[in-house]
């Protein structure tokens, strides 16, 4: 029987591996009928490589006895070197159950009130955890790697909210209909001579309304927040599951109870603002009586000048630059600045609107396209650019961005009725029309007024009622609620503690 020479692949020449190869004479059927013991074995296969023309030269690096000296060896090595690391481990986690030991060797067995000491000094950490991740006063536990607790929440407060009120904004032809509609009905079978006060006041309160439904998403993304940081703090006392279960039942459900208040203060607060319309407002008045005559919006040329972006005053000279939004890459993330001298792939944002895009099959990013409203190019020969994100959170972001440089979601366009008469809006009335003009800047100039004050307020409505509240609750709801059924781990801690210990040093 003719053998095949595995010289070159010994030689780790035909397949190279980086420990390279072992050769070894296996047991073969004669061997085992004629019950070859391991000794003779060995000593057969030893006789073969010394005797054999090709594999004479490596005959010491051949064999069982050299591959059991190789393992060896590389087990030997693997764990002296992660022995140090697998020790440093055990130490650290010696120390940190010496510590918690610790806390309970002044407690007597028999003492009916180590229950609650014990609660209570958990609760009260716990509480300082939630308290820090919102407040921001902890410099040990910073993340450097993404926005977490307040200023998340903060972030909510003051991109998320304004871009959710700047979706509905409103459009100026539907807007000047419903005021035409508005004076006629008012005025009846009548002339009318002067502007109606009603009629600002109907096409006013109908606009208030509509900041009800973002103030209410607004506490609805806040609330999660708060939950989210809930369930993080929550891991200082994943050791017990019960204790931490019902930990987050209770919080979370008074959060939950406070999300109802909180979001009857906030209906108070568009309530006050349709209770009374304040036309003596000071800024109302300059206001209305400075603005420009509004239009609705003629789509721009392609030679005509676009508005500038960002102005600067400095005692009675106003100066005005033009500035432009440059995509940069920082490390992993994206960011949009604001640049005067570099024009290297620009791009200006007049007359540019933002919509969303649904995610195609190949693409589960979420994505959103920007486009000029008049069909204009938005780059070479692209009518859009479509802009991806791996996350909700990194397009409101950006969407933030956007809305701070100008750029304004895409209205929804409003579904014409079959029975609407397209004649009925319109007048060749001036003297109607100048009613209309006069009632149109006065509900911008004091919606103006009431979308600040809403801004204002919104957020501090919340962290009154949502989170100044909650670690009051957290130190004395939840320990009235569970000193009754709490429990203690101490012996089961002392016990780790001592097998850990006799399996380090023994």
């Amino acid at each position: 029987m003719r053998e095949t020479d595995a010289r070159e692949i010994l030689d780790n020449k035909l397949l190279p591996l980086r420990r390279g190869y072992v050769g070894v004479v296996n047991r073969g059927q004669k061997d085992i009928v004629g019950r070859k013991d391991i000794r003779a074995a060995l000593e057969a296969e030893r006789k073969y490589f010394i005797s054999h023309p090709s594999y004479r030269a490596m005959a010491d690096r051949m064999g069982t006895a050299y591959l059991q000296y190789t393992l060896n060896q590389q087990l030997t090595n693997h764990i002296r070197d992660t022995l140090p690391t697998l020790r440093d481990n055990l130490q650290k986690r010696l120390l940190m159950l010496e510590r918690e030991v610790a806390e309970y060797k002044d407690y007597q067995p028999n003492d009916p009130g180590r229950k609650t000491k014990a609660l209570m000094q958990m609760v009260t950490q716990f509480s300082a955890d939630v308290e820090r991740s919102i407040q921001g006063s902890s410099a040990k536990l910073v993340s450097t790697n993404e926005l977490s607790g307040g200023a998340r929440i903060n972030r909510l407060f003051h991109e998320r909210f304004p871009f959710e009120i700047v979706k509905m904004e409103i459009d100026e032809t539907e807007m000047r209909k419903e005021i035409q509609f508005a004076i006629r009905n008012i005025h009846g079978i009548r002339v009318g001579l002067f502007t109606p006060d009603m009629a600002f006041e109907a096409i006013a309160k109908k606009q208030i309304r509509r900041l009800i439904e973002p103030s209410m998403k607004c506490v609805d993304l806040v609330v999660n927040e708060l939950a989210r940081v809930i369930r993080q703090c929550a891991d200082t006392v994943a050791r017990y599951p019960r204790l931490r279960e019902e930990l987050e039942r209770l919080v979370v459900t008074f959060m939950r109870e406070r999300e109802q208040k909180a979001k009857q203060e906030i209906s108070l607060l568009v309530d006050y603002q349709l209770a009374y319309m304040n036309t003596n407002h000071e800024d109302l008045l300059v206001s209305a009586s400075t603005r420009k005559p509004r239009r609705p919006k003629v789509n721009p040329s392609r030679n005509q000048p676009s508005e500038t972006m960002s102005s600067e005053k400095d005692g009675s000279c106003s100066i005005t630059r033009r500035l432009y939004v440059v995509p940069r890459i920082f490390g992993s993330s994206s960011r949009l600045i604001a640049c005067e001298k570099e024009k290297k792939f620009m791009l200006t944002l007049d007359g540019v609107k933002l919509r969303d895009l649904e995610s195609t099959f190949m693409t589960r990013a979420f994505r959103f396209g920007l486009y000029h409203q008049d069909g204009r190019n938005m780059y070479k020969d692209y009518k859009q650019l479509d802009l991806g994100c791996s996350c909700l959170e990194e397009v409101d972001a950006w969407k933030s961005s956007f809305l701070r440089a100008g750029v304004h979601p895409e209205k929804q366009m409003r579904s014409t009725s079959p029975d609407e008469d397209p004649q009925e809006s319109e007048s060749m009335d001036p003297q109607l029309e100048r009613q209309v003009e006069t009632i149109r800047n006065l509900v911008d100039s004091y919606m103006r007024i009431v979308t600040k004050t809403i801004k204002d307020m919104v957020p501090k409505a919340q962290l009154l009622v949502l989170i100044m509240m909650e670690n009051d609750l957290i130190m004395k709801k939840s320990l009235e609620e569970m000193v009754s059924n709490a429990y203690t781990c101490r012996d089961i801690i002392q016990f780790v503690y001592q097998q850990l210990k006799l399996n380090i040093f023994h």
